[in-house]
């Protein structure tokens, strides 16, 4: 997954600057109303809000914000009857694509994410025809600055970890749906900042240069800006050199 898994946390860097201009606001407030509407607003017993909560507090959203959106997902009141939609495609020099969208329209939605496939030399395709490729697992995300890798490794394996890799600034810790909270827990309880979700592995990857590399970049970077994607999860991986040169 390190292809992918170097563009998370690009992205997760480029949205600190997202959360400014309130983009990433307006995803997670969806995704906090529809956790709540899905499975109550008590996190304790809603594992989908209670992620949607720490991503929220990630991004420095304001606690009034998540107070609202949950009350108005629980009560049904925010107005608008949102679709969970997953799209399926190829990439560049074909490579797997999900997309994981929340939509009140879904020809807008499918109409918006196939002109981005089709601009950067992909294309859509039928439900199932790569969703085979990923195994969904829990992922922890542990800058190295915050953590040296025995201390991960220890912490993880005792937990009931699967794996533990080093991709670029960060550890990557995957676990079973299962152990997920378990091992997410294991690492607050220690005081040590992550990211974490529920995320798509690919089985295998697509390794990408030059013309293709930057193809997929553009591709990832326009899916991730539309309102209705919450996720772009992709089995591409791109050298550490060129990624970097890319992602400037």
């Amino acid at each position: 997954m390190s292809g992918h898994s170097k563009w998370h946390s690009i992205r997760h860097k480029k949205g600190r600057e997202d959360a400014k201009r309130g983009k990433i606001f307006t995803k997670l407030i969806r995704e906090l109303s529809i956790a709540a509407r899905l499975g109550g607003p008590d996190p304790e017993s809603n594992p989908r809000l209670r992620q949607a909560i720490d991503a929220a507090k990630s991004a420095n959203m304001p606690n009034d914000n998540i107070d609202r959106a949950i009350k108005k997902g629980a009560g049904g009141t925010d107005g608008t009857d949102y679709e969970e939609v997953t799209f399926e495609g190829y990439g560049p020099a074909g490579v797997a694509v999900l997309v994981e969208t929340q939509t009140d329209n879904r020809n807008r939605t499918v109409s918006e994410v196939r002109h981005f496939f089709d601009r950067y030399n992909g294309k859509m395709g039928e439900t199932g025809c790569v969703s085979w490729m990923f195994d969904k697992r829990g992922l922890v995300m542990i800058e190295k600055s915050e953590a040296d890798e025995d201390t991960v490794m220890d912490i993880a394996l005792d937990a009931g970890a699967e794996d533990i890799k080093g991709e670029g600034d960060f550890w990557e810790v995957h676990t079973s749906l299962e152990d997920y909270e378990t091992v997410k827990q294991a690492f607050e309880a220690a005081q040590i900042p992550n990211q974490s979700q529920m995320a798509m592995i690919p089985q295998t990857t697509v390794e990408l240069t030059g013309k293709s590399a930057e193809q997929m970049i553009k591709l990832m970077d326009a899916l991730e800006d539309l309102d209705d994607v919450q996720n772009v999860w992709a089995n591409f991986d791109i050298p550490d050199e060129e990624m970097e040169k890319l992602s400037a």
